[in-house]
């Protein structure tokens, strides 16, 4: 085979990388300022449980009488349930409830904690090394997290309850992240994959939904239908399907995406709730996109 082909073919899976990581970014960035919004008219359960239901039954109906996928096999249930539980009813039952207590643009950043914690777990608990190009990638994204959030800290408000949820809900997701990477799953669909764990995830997080529900504290607005729409579809779908994608060609590179996360969910809370971009946001988004660029580079210098 030609070196020029092999070459132009490594060339376009790389745009075919970094255009998913961008895409999933900006959705995924995107969650914590339509939370805010519906939060504003209704109880955090409420939204989530509506917006996994929606989402997952979505997503099961296309794979299953649409694209005619097969189930899962009789394996795959219970790592399927246990995904569920912790990206969905542990991660993001706590994430929602948290934001009740940040801002929506101190809920993006915290986004940032979750490379580190996938990065260090990978390398105790799946002895996968380090290497030093992600090593310094990861000062560098974090450094530009650090001067984003310094003018958005101080005036901030941020409980301590809410920090601690918010921490907890990332270190979920990340246990959830290197579950999911450890695991064989084989040939089995995206969306049968996400669709089930959503609605196991969905399923468990229901009791407590009904048990907490008060009629008075839902407002179902176009304000709740807006953010919890937004949730189900560009988010859960959308984001999920291509950060699973991404997951599965490698769990740590794909957590650099993350890093980038807050930045864009910054601009976003600027654009809808007219948070205040200075040259701080700036700076750190050049810091963010130099530390991406670091590893993706360095990865492409290494397989040439």
């Amino acid at each position: 085979m030609p070196d020029s082909f092999v070459h132009t073919q490594k060339k376009h899976t790389g745009l075919k990388w970094i255009l998913a990581g961008l895409v999933f970014a900006v959705l995924w960035s995107s969650a914590s300022t339509a939370t805010k919004i519906a939060l504003a008219v209704s109880q955090p359960l409420v939204i989530a449980v509506m917006r996994f239901g929606v989402a997952s039954l979505i997503m099961l109906v296309i794979a299953h009488l649409v694209l005619r996928k097969p189930l899962p096999r009789k394996k795959e249930w219970k790592p399927l349930f246990i995904y569920g539980m912790l990206n969905i009813t542990i991660y993001l039952g706590l994430y929602v409830i948290a934001m009740q207590q940040v801002t929506a643009s101190v809920g993006a950043l915290t986004v940032a904690v979750s490379p580190v914690f996938i990065s260090f777990i990978s390398v105790f608990f799946l002895k996968k090394p380090l290497p030093l190009r992600i090593f310094f990638a990861i000062c560098i994204c974090l450094l530009g997290i650090l001067v984003v959030a310094w003018p958005l800290l101080g005036g901030a408000s941020v409980t301590p309850l809410g920090l601690v949820l918010l921490l907890a809900s990332m270190l979920s997701y990340s246990i959830g992240t290197i579950y999911f990477s450890s695991r064989s799953w084989g040939q089995m669909h995206l969306f049968v994959l996400n669709g089930w764990q959503t609605f196991f995830g969905g399923l468990l997080m229901l009791p407590i939904a009904l048990y907490t529900y008060k009629g008075a504290a839902n407002h179902y607005t176009a304000a709740f239908w807006g953010g919890t729409l937004w949730l189900a579809l560009p988010v859960s779908i959308g984001a999920v399907a291509l950060w699973l994608h991404l997951l599965k060609q490698d769990a740590v590179k794909a957590g650099m995406w993350l890093f980038i996360c807050p930045v864009f969910g910054i601009i976003i809370a600027a654009l809808w709730v007219h948070d205040s971009v200075s040259i701080y946001t700036i700076a750190g988004v050049l810091m963010v996109l130099a530390g991406l660029a670091l590893s993706q580079f360095s990865k492409d210098k290494n397989q040439s």
